[in-house]
């Protein structure tokens, strides 16, 4: 079927399905929500079979993706996110103040990339698409090329949904071609008002690209990917150093670093303590096991890198397990000085896999240098005692610019889906770093502010008439109320 005729048709239900009422969007998130739960055996086990992971890993991953289908459910059905705002008229005024009322209203059809590393939470049925739906839009999914079968399962559930809850059939529709024509076609498209992308940084930037290149450009929400810098302060070097060997080496291995918040560069400052914490966390590396990626080309990107690092002169291994099987990654820290890390550019780039490069500072001032050389970022933690946190109060600072989201004393993998989680950053972590792809605040990339002046009462949405017939929260001349 040909691009513009499933944009169009995307476009004809969403005349329709933006109409709606809440509750009726919040019944078809959780009538997909049950319909994903009643075919989780035959998803867990195709999506095994198709990217390498643990049916475990699987099953914990398709019931995040059933309760954030809920966690929006429950968003739209209490109502408050739309954040209506009524200054009333003020005729009195001179000038005299019309009556304005404003509120967030859906932008359009919706272009929905899928992720490799999660085929259920990030791919058809996951955040992005519960969040367009959520919002009033509808979508259009393409589905990730390395789990179709998984891709097209999720679909189906959520078509029976549709089905079930009597809304326009092509309120989602799903696209599996893998060329990048394609993906292309759908960003162009005059119908398409937004693009959601969790992948590769030539990926994503592509995609902006081709938005910024229509009559109309639309965004781009991207989330391209990030090496989440830990810094370990001396203090909690010298009294938790084996502790936090254990913990990182378990992060960096853990899913074979198939995260996008993998912790992937290690900072600290030069002493007896952070060569004793490289020794511990050579160990702990060298004694995890190496394990399957979730498809060749992510597997052969891998290998490629990691050898291009470990051949460099300034880039010695710090552990590594023993060699794995041909399909399987192959576990490694790497080490190098902060003036050779600003030196060559490349050492601060991703490498996607179970890998992290521990950069040994000269002082406090070269450790600044380097942070102040990073790019945006998902994640930055710091790793440090309360007498760390007093020292190094403007290093800690300093972090809190990179990222979207700074840790204190926790491995980065692992994202909350809730109100508070921010999983963007600065660009190139993500194309724009005020809005989050995990969340309930992500619902706010699919709509807009719209503001009604004059309009009679009987015009105007539910969540902006006077007798308030939702019940939510709403700001009236400057004072929240019911």
């Amino acid at each position: 079927m040909q691009i513009q005729k499933i944009m169009q048709q995307s476009a004809q239900a969403f005349e329709t399905y933006r109409q709606v009422t809440p509750a009726v969007r919040a019944a078809l998130l959780e009538t997909i929500a049950t319909e994903l739960e009643a075919q989780r055996t035959i998803m867990v086990e195709t999506a095994g079979e198709e990217t390498n992971l643990p049916a475990a890993r699987l099953n914990g991953e398709l019931t995040r993706t059933t309760n954030q289908l809920k966690l929006f459910a429950d968003l739209i059905k209490e109502g408050s996110w739309v954040e209506a705002v009524i200054d009333s008229a003020r005729p009195e005024n001179t000038p005299a103040r019309p009556d304005l009322r404003r509120m967030l209203l859906p932008i359009g059809p919706v272009v929905v990339f899928g992720a490799s590393n999660f085929p259920f939470a990030f791919s058809t049925a996951g955040g992005d698409t519960a969040s367009a739906l959520a919002a009033g839009a509808t979508v259009v999914v393409k589905g990730h090329p390395a789990h179709p079968r998984t891709s097209l399962l999720a679909y189906q559930a959520i078509a029976s949904a549709i089905e079930k809850t009597d809304l326009p059939a092509h309120t989602v529709q799903h696209v599996a071609d893998e060329g990048y024509e394609t993906g292309k076609a759908l960003v162009m498209d005059p119908a398409t008002t937004g693009v959601a992308f969790t992948g590769s940084f030539n990926g994503g930037k592509a995609l902006l690209q081709y938005a910024a290149q229509r009559e109309t450009p639309i965004p781009v929400f991207a989330e391209m990917g990030s090496v989440n810098p830990v810094v370990f302060y001396q203090d909690a070097l010298l009294t938790q150093g084996p502790q936090l060997a254990q913990t990182f080496a378990a992060s960096i291995t853990l899913g074979m670093g198939q995260f996008c918040t993998n912790p992937g560069l290690l900072l600290g400052i030069q002493s007896d303590a952070l060569d004793n914490f490289a020794h511990m966390l050579g160990g702990a590396i060298a004694a995890s096991s190496p394990a399957k990626m979730l498809h060749a080309g992510i597997h052969a990107a891998y290998v490629k890198g990691r050898a291009s690092v470990l051949s460099l002169d300034a880039v010695t291994l710090v552990g590594q397990t023993a060699e794995p099987a041909e399909t399987e990654a192959w576990p490694a820290v790497a080490r190098t000085t902060g003036a050779e890390f600003l030196q060559n550019p490349h050492l601060a780039e991703e490498l996607f896999g179970p890998y992290s490069l521990l950069v040994s500072c000269a002082d406090e001032e070269e450790l600044g240098k380097v942070l102040r050389s990073l790019k945006g970022q998902l994640t930055t933690t710091v790793v440090g005692t309360d007498k760390d946190t007093t020292i190094y109060k403007s290093l800690i600072a300093l972090q809190a610019t990179l990222a979207g989201r700074i840790i204190l004393n926790n491995a980065p993998t692992g994202v909350e889906v809730c109100a508070a989680m921010v999983h963007g950053g600065p660009y190139p972590a993500t194309t724009d770093s005020r809005f989050t792809s995990v969340g309930t605040s992500a619902i706010r990339r699919w709509v807009r502010p719209v503001c009604f002046q004059n309009f009679s009462d009987s015009m105007l949405p539910d969540a902006l008439k006077k007798s308030n017939p939702l019940g939510i929260w709403r700001l009236v001349d400057n004072e929240f109320t019911r």
